[in-house]
């Protein structure tokens, strides 16, 4: 965890108190702040170190399953349970279990869910008795559970259960300083991993990271330097705007781009429009990691017609799936 901000030390120093007690966590923040990250340094900065962190992200947990996901079952307890198996929760034993999206459960999912964290009982299916588990639940959700409670998608009740202890991380753009940081560890990073020879960010490179909104946060960020360092021939890496606009690098001529005076209304506002509906198109890709579903959902537009635009401007969705 790097940075030097006001704010951003001082989610440190709540990380850090957080660690030590044993509530439920839930770690709010934007796609791409960090929260598993922020996640394991509060289970390693406590008691539970040297006990297993489990993660799982709940969109990821068909609803039928979710007891079975985290309870297990017994041999035999179902057509095609040839073996017993152990739960997320058993697996955690004395550790953490971390829930990530738990926004994205279900109602059904919600009530089990809940059932455990009034004291930490649960049956593997099966099971003729009840077990007691040993485990802290720390959650995440990039959604504001308060507003999904108002319109009824989160019950209110688990909520409660869940935001004993509340850490809201800070997005990269109120992170004043922090975006250079972070670009000259993930530059070192790649040198390592690549081995391509060390290069360098332009000072007005380095500049302009406070002057961009980081829709993607910290994320972003990582795989633009990736990008950068792999394709630019130069020991020094400079930009001065996103790194991909419409699924290639930027060359000179996207640089000296037409002054709008040079051209008439029309075509102006045609040249505007293009530029807001490719710049927008990237930024829901860059939100939902690449996946045009849940970009076209963000953005209000049916699957296909978001799809439409993106063929439209030659939009590799594959560059962003972080």
């Amino acid at each position: 965890m790097i940075g030097q901000s006001r704010i951003f030390l001082e989610t440190l120093g709540l990380v850090e108190r957080i660690s030590n007690c044993n509530a439920p966590v839930l770690i709010e923040g934007e796609t791409g702040t960090g929260k598993e990250l922020v996640a394991r340094a509060i289970h390693y900065g406590g008691p539970r170190r040297e006990y297993p962190f489990v993660a799982i992200n709940c969109g990821a947990i068909p609803d039928d399953l979710v007891e079975n996901e985290l309870f297990g079952h017994t041999q035999g307890a179902y057509t095609g349970a040839q073996s017993a198996n152990s739960g997320l929760i058993t697996q955690a034993h004395r550790g953490t279990l971390f829930l990530d999206e738990v926004d994205s459960l279900s109602p059904k999912a919600q009530v089990t869910l809940l059932r455990f964290l009034q004291d930490h009982s649960y049956r593997p299916i099966g099971a003729g008795e009840m077990h007691c588990a040993d485990v802290r639940i720390v959650v995440a959700s990039n959604a504001d559970l308060g507003k999904l409670t108002e319109r009824g998608a989160f019950r209110l009740d688990l909520l409660f259960r869940l935001k004993i202890l509340n850490l809201k991380l800070p997005p990269l753009r109120e992170r004043q300083g922090d975006a250079a940081l972070l670009a000259v560890h993930f530059l070192h990073a790649c040198v390592e991993k690549f081995s391509r020879g060390d290069k360098t960010l332009h000072p007005a490179t380095l500049a302009w990271f406070d002057q961009y909104c980081w829709p993607g946060n910290v994320r972003e960020l990582e795989n633009m330097i990736y990008r950068e360092y792999l394709l630019e021939n130069s020991t020094v890496i400079r930009f001065e705007s996103p790194a991909l606009v419409n699924g290639e690098r930027r060359t000179g001529i996207d640089r000296r781009r037409k002054n709008l005076t040079s051209m008439d209304f029309n075509e102006a506002k045609n040249h505007e429009i293009e530029k807001f509906e490719k710049n927008y198109l990237v930024e829901m890709l860059i939100k939902m990691h690449g996946n045009v579903t849940k970009a076209a959902k963000l953005a209000g537009k049916e699957r296909r017609a978001f799809g439409k635009l993106l063929k439209k401007y030659g939009i590799n969705k594959n560059l962003y799936c972080l």
